[in-house]
């Protein structure tokens, strides 16, 4: 009988047949495993196989999956499978000198002995939140577990019902909470929330602390009511416990001294320097949504409060590295200079309709889409349920293009919406209009 697998070809051919790729040799060599494991599956199971065609097809897949530039005409600012806040120019150029260089990271230059990781990063932190003391760690669900692990472990503390929020990736808030050796205590209801009812808890359990949480991946609305910070933080002070406020996405000042207005989408938006006034002993919040910059999990407070958790041995293995702190230092400094409109983020979100209009009309016209009324809206767990007007394009009964832009040689995405295929230029820089121009007209 003959042996059907004989037609199969060595590894080393395999490889070779598929000529040059972008990727190193030793994936294409997976890739070629995989596609002879594949093929010998699918002829056990009676059909044909082209191990040739598998394996480029494997090959091409992984090449796709590589780090690469994505055009954002989606309409979501902050798109968290886009890696959320692109960074300024000034924070990217200091992102390249730290990773290029030795940097100053834990050293005095003056004394030439360690110093502390983060205390220029510290202190404008302070100086933008009028906080006493601040710590960066690797992102914002670390930065609730140090505060947790660091200020009740094995102790409860209580949280309101409709602040028991999931983020992203099915993470949950209690989840969270027990990793980081703490109790959970319900108080109040879904909708309803007093400060009686964490005073009940405060006195029945023994607490560590209390959490309150911004719900900033979802709103409620109606019959709702929940107590505010600064009254949480009289309680929480009369039975001396710290009240951790986290913030989640991270309005530095709801004030918004860095625009000329504040936008009417950021109405409900807490900021960080309003809960330092309203005395939590610590806040937290991410430093890649509304602060514009890189990944990380920032924190600041009270002296006492911060110094208790730079203490607590979770706070190394969550530190960050040279880059980060380059690259938030930066993207600070545009606050504290009145240069914030320099982060995209900000740049972005505020442009006017009238700024929009005339390169959508233009676009518009090229690719065959009409120009319609909509709205953009921030993303990553941020202001939600609240939208920016912007003016979109519309190439109607054109949704397949979605995939196809998606995998075109420079990947646009877009968005879907009944048969039709819409683009917001918001998060799109200008010199990329061209460039979904020509990605459109090949996708066709």
């Amino acid at each position: 009988m003959d042996n059907p697998y004989r037609d199969l070809p060595p590894v080393d051919q395999l490889v070779d047949s598929l000529g040059e790729t972008a990727l190193p040799r030793p994936l294409v060599v997976e890739c070629a495993r995989s596609a002879l494991d594949l093929a010998r599956d699918e002829i056990a199971h009676g059909g044909k196989a082209d191990a040739n065609r598998i394996a480029a097809d494997l090959v091409a897949g992984l090449q796709r999956s590589a780090s690469q530039k994505v055009i954002n005409a989606s309409g979501v600012l902050l798109h968290t499978n886009l890696g959320r806040a692109p960074l300024s120019t000034r924070a990217a150029e200091a992102t390249l000198a730290a990773a290029a260089s030795y940097t100053n990271l834990e050293i005095d230059l003056d004394e030439g002995g360690r110093s502390t990781r983060g205390s220029y990063v510290g202190a404008l932190l302070q100086a933008l939140t009028g906080a006493e003391d601040a710590l960066v760690v690797n992102n914002n669900a670390a930065a609730v577990l140090l505060a947790l692990a660091a200020t009740a472990p094995g102790r409860a503390v209580p949280v309101a019902r409709g602040e028991l929020i999931e983020i992203g990736g099915s993470f949950r808030l209690p989840l969270v909470m027990e990793s980081g050796g703490a109790r959970l205590v319900e108080v109040g209801t879904t909708n309803r929330t007093r400060l009686d009812d964490y005073a009940t808890a405060l006195q029945i359990h023994d607490c560590g602390a209390v959490l309150k949480v911004h719900p900033s991946n979802y709103r409620m609305d109606g019959f709702v009511a929940e107590v505010p910070a600064g009254d949480l933080a009289d309680l929480a002070h009369s039975r001396d416990v710290p009240l951790i406020h986290d913030l989640g996405s991270g309005l530095l000042d709801a004030d918004t001294p860095w625009l000329d207005a504040k936008p009417p989408w950021l109405s409900g938006e807490p900021g960080a320097r309003q809960s330092i006034e309203a005395e939590a002993d610590l806040v937290t919040f991410s430093g890649d949504k509304l602060v514009g910059g890189p990944q990380a999990g920032i924190i600041v407070g009270s002296a006492q409060a911060v110094d208790r958790l730079r203490r607590n041995s979770l706070t190394r293995a969550l530190r960050i590295d040279a880059m980060t702190d380059a690259a938030l230092a930066a993207t600070l400094e545009a606050y504290a200079n009145g240069d914030a409109r320099e982060i995209p983020i900000w740049h972005m979100a505020t442009l006017t309709e009238s700024e929009l209009a005339a390169r959508v009309d233009d676009l518009s016209s090229r690719i065959g889409g009409v120009s319609r009324s909509g709205e953009s809206v921030v993303g990553a767990g941020s202001v939600p349920g609240v939208g920016i007007p912007t003016p979109q394009i519309v190439l109607e009964g054109e949704d397949h293009l979605h995939g196809r832009l998606l995998a075109a040689p420079k990947p646009v995405l877009t968005r879907r919406m009944d048969k039709d295929l819409v683009l917001d230029l918001r998060a799109v820089a200008d010199e990329d209009d061209d460039v979904i121009a020509d990605m459109v007209a090949g996708c066709r």
